[in-house]
């Protein structure tokens, strides 16, 4: 069904970007404006992609269509051609609702948050512009738009994370993420190309590729699906690509409430969703995906309970969370780990845009063990934030609970027992160092008067809306042994995700050793964080506070290695050889000019002379030749 509604999804926040853009311009360069200005820009565009958004969720679900709008033809060379097209079909537009809904809240909350900062223009300019592109990544056609969208939000990802970029640390950070999705990125190119022409280039549309998929040999689709999925690695920060998600905490908190809820980090889960028809039919990549995912969900724990940085130890459970959803599309669960991108949004913008209230009220302190130290009052805050470490830790009836636990019953059916053992640990782990967190930062006595500190209402009004997703979001995925119908699996059943069908009684046992092993983190946490001495500041030292020192073998391997070679290239290749040999040249003839000027050198008594000696020449030769004859 055509609708024009679908590319106004995108357009409203794009429209946003370049109002912003130019009001900043005009803000800078003739006559101060309002932040109001750009604060209702900001905010009214995303809101009107989310009602666009519902308004094709409703009409979907009344009548089952699926959306389909193109722009115009962009490319049309021998047989390629590429249409700027969009597609709402049910895996778009569940993605689209939460992507736009908790977008708009993320904005109406960074109005508070940024407020008096002198580039408040150009952070919504910017703020928008990651909005639509993430939507153009999610309603894309096919794999060439959605790479539109895959690049946009790593473009606007570096602009926001250096935003302050007279901090030389800022820019880094910006840079390191900036490279490391590039090292993904080519990947992905890599993956679709080999799609393409594995499929006899019979067509780039995602209905095209899905419609011919036998066409193409199982090694090829395993090719690109390895290819891919290592895009996926750079944008959803999970290893060996993840190192760049940390230390993206330099951007403003608002930023790091919208990569890790709504758009970028879940662009890789969606991906492989999308590509569901792939990897159906290479099981043993799809395997890797979710070792992959394990991995990364346990090494992020890990570190989790050492770091001492709010903001960080919310990026290492961001980065766990996606492991908890590679885990589950790898299997080919894809409904369960799309239903968990969906209530992570939820509680993880919750926590971060916590956080950065907290942080905001103790003039940008982010050490757990300092912010303690110098505690406020802000009851919102609090309440909230505990709500988000109750989901996240997987306790019901909270969202986190059914979506993880859908996560790890999969893994238990298909006999992944390994897969199981990694998630159900990294539980434990998860519900320990957010519980630490929470009992460091809000409960644990700090021997002084807690004083009430304000709160701007842009602040705590998102906090409320989204503490409602991250305690009911999950019943809308309630499972059937308790009389539920699984809403979002059944939404999602385009993508053939492998379905639950295991005995109630074993479903209570895992779903009890969930609720144990998860009560067992928060209470280790409490008996050792619940009265902690916060004056005593642990320190992010020993391997797991160094971070197994991955960083600094990455420095080493990549870094510094290739500094070398570029040296190598700088200082023998170029200066010695290429520059070298480039100035020999030049001397000789150098050498040769001042010869030749010795003999062009515009005295006429030298001229004359060599006019005599040519006409001496020729008279002798024609003297000869005479004599000759």
């Amino acid at each position: 069904m055509h609708t024009s509604f679908l590319v106004w999804i995108i357009l409203a926040p794009l429209i946003g970007s370049i109002l912003n853009a130019a009001f900043y311009i005009y803000h800078i360069k003739r006559k101060p404006l309002p932040e109001s200005l750009f604060a209702w820009i900001g905010t009214v565009t995303p809101f009107l992609a989310f009602l666009f958004t519902l308004c094709l969720f409703t009409q979907m679900y009344q009548t089952g269509v699926t959306f389909e709008q193109s722009v115009f033809t962009w490319m049309d060379i021998g047989g390629l051609t590429i249409e700027m097209k969009f597609l709402g079909d049910n895996l778009a537009i569940f993605m689209s609702m939460f992507v736009t809904f908790v977008g708009w809240l993320i904005h109406i909350y960074a109005v508070g948050y940024m407020k008096g900062d002198e580039g408040f223009g150009k952070f919504f300019a910017y703020f928008n512009l990651f909005l639509a592109s993430m939507l153009i990544l999610v309603l894309a056609d096919n794999p060439i738009i959605l790479f539109i969208g895959w690049e946009g939000v790593g473009v606007c990802s570096y602009l926001l994370i250096s935003f302050y970029y007279t901090d030389a640390q800022n820019v880094i950070a910006g840079n390191k993420a900036f490279i490391a999705n590039r090292v993904g990125d080519l990947g992905f190119i890599l993956g679709v190309v080999t799609l393409f022409f594995a499929l006899n280039k019979t067509g780039l549309s995602f209905s095209d590729m899905e419609a011919n998929i036998d066409l193409a040999s199982g090694s090829m689709l395993a090719v690109a699906g390895f290819l891919l999925f290592v895009g996926a690695m750079g944008k959803s920060a999970q290893v060996p690509l993840y190192v760049w998600l940390p230390d993206a905490m330099a951007g403003p908190t608002p930023i790091s409430a919208l990569i890790h809820a709504a758009t970028m980090v879940t662009a890789g889960v969606y991906m492989v969703a999308r590509f569901h028809f792939l990897y159906t039919g290479v099981e043993d990549i799809g395997l890797f995906i979710s070792y992959i995912g394990a991995i990364s969900a346990l090494l992020a724990a890990v570190i989790a309970t050492r770091q001492t940085d709010i903001k960080k130890i919310l990026a290492y459970s961001t980065m766990s969370q996606l492991g908890y959803m590679f885990i589950a599309v790898g299997l080919g669960f894809y409904s369960s780990g799309l239903f968990h991108v969906f209530t992570h949004a939820f509680f993880k913008a919750m926590l971060f845009m916590g956080a950065g209230a907290a942080i905001l009220a103790l003039h940008h302190e982010q050490n757990i063990f300092k912010m303690a130290q110098h505690r406020v009052y802000q009851p919102i805050v609090k309440a909230t934030f505990l709500i988000g470490v109750i989901a996240i830790s997987g306790i019901p009836p909270f969202s986190g609970f059914f979506s993880k636990d859908a996560i790890l019953a999969a893994a238990y059916q298909e006999g992944e027992f390994v897969l199981y053992g990694i998630g159900i640990f990294t539980a434990f782990l998860t519900a320990f160092y957010m519980f630490r967190l929470y009992f460091v930062v809000f409960v644990a006595p700090n021997g002084h008067d807690v004083h009430y500190a304000s709160t701007d209402k842009t602040i705590t009004f998102p906090l409320l809306v989204l503490a409602i997703g991250a305690v009911f979001a999950g019943f809308l995925n309630f499972p059937a042994i308790f009389g539920g119908s699984h809403m979002v699996d059944t939404w999602l059943a385009q993508t053939n995700s492998i379905e639950l069908h295991m005995s109630h009684a074993t479903e209570y046992i895992l779903m009890l050793s969930s609720i144990v092993v998860a009560s067992l983190g928060i209470l280790v946490a409490y008996l050792k964080y619940g009265k902690y001495d916060v004056s005593v500041e642990e320190k992010e030292d020993g391997i797991i506070g160094n971070k197994f020192y991955i960083d600094e073998l990455y420095d080493i391997l990549f870094v510094k290695s290739l500094q070398k070679v570029s040296q190598f290239f700088d200082k023998v290749v170029d200066d010695k050889i290429v520059d070298g040999f480039i100035m020999m040249v030049s001397r000789e003839f150098i050498e040769f000019g001042k010869k030749l000027a010795f003999l062009q050198n515009a005295n006429v008594r030298f001229y004359a002379l060599y006019m005599l000696i040519g006409m001496s020449c020729t008279f002798l030769y024609l003297y000869n030749t005479l004599i000759g004859q």
